[in-house]
């Protein structure tokens, strides 16, 4: 069987991620594909625990180095119970987050830099990446009001409040939009830039336009 096909979409939180990988999911699945859409941290038991621990800012603070190392036990595990498995049995993967984000958040972000982030992950994960990036870079402003209106309404319908890095100062999130910017400029076959403060519709064109290149499509259902 041939081996499937692993998409990532990636930016800062609040740069359109989770409704464009709603509406990409809805576009497989009307053109009989079946897509596995996961995100990270999380997507398994272990991983939602480990979610809880790095994103909810009633955490104890996480030090840089013990927030990359929960990263990729969180990924680790994903790997091993979600990823390989349906790739193995030729599905796509849409996830939402993988490696590319740790090198933003803690090797930009937290200033731990590049070459530790990515010598865990040929560690960690090995050969896998991604075979298809979706980076998505509006501006920061609009990124940053976006995220912190999103983490403001989950707060008031479930009390969850996933926003510790919504908490950190502009200064840390530039360094990891520009640390985005260094990944789509290091890797232009992989990764797809998609920037600009677009409408929604408009970034799922681009979305569409990219993927179409890598899969194969079947008749569109009625």
């Amino acid at each position: 069987m041939p081996r499937g096909l692993f998409i990532t979409l990636e930016g800062l939180d609040g740069s359109g991620k989770t409704t464009q990988i709603k509406k990409l999911a809805a576009w497989m699945l009307k053109r009989g594909l079946r897509p596995v859409v996961t995100r990270q941290p999380g997507g398994t038991a272990s991983g939602d625990r480990i979610r809880a621990l790095l994103l909810d800012t009633g955490s104890t603070p996480v030090a840089p180095m013990t927030e990359l190392a929960l990263m990729f036990a969180d990924r680790a595990q994903a790997i091993a119970e979600v990823i390989e498995p349906a790739l193995a049995e030729g599905k796509i993967v849409l996830c939402d987050r993988f490696t590319d984000s740790t090198e933003a958040y803690q090797g930009g972000g937290r200033q731990l830099g590049s070459e530790v982030v990515l010598e865990l992950h040929r560690l960690v994960c090995g050969a896998l990446k991604p075979d298809l990036t979706l980076l998505l870079l509006p501006s920061l402003k609009l990124s940053l009001d976006r995220a912190r209106r999103r983490n403001d309404r989950h707060l008031a319908q479930n009390g969850a409040n996933e926003a510790r890095f919504e908490q950190e100062e502009e200064a840390f999130f530039r360094r990891v939009w520009q640390k985005y910017r260094e990944i789509a400029k290091r890797e232009p076959e992989r990764v797809i830039l998609i920037e600009g403060n677009l409408a929604i519709d408009e970034v799922h064109e681009q979305i569409v336009e990219a993927v179409s290149e890598r899969v194969v499509i079947v008749s569109p259902r009625a």
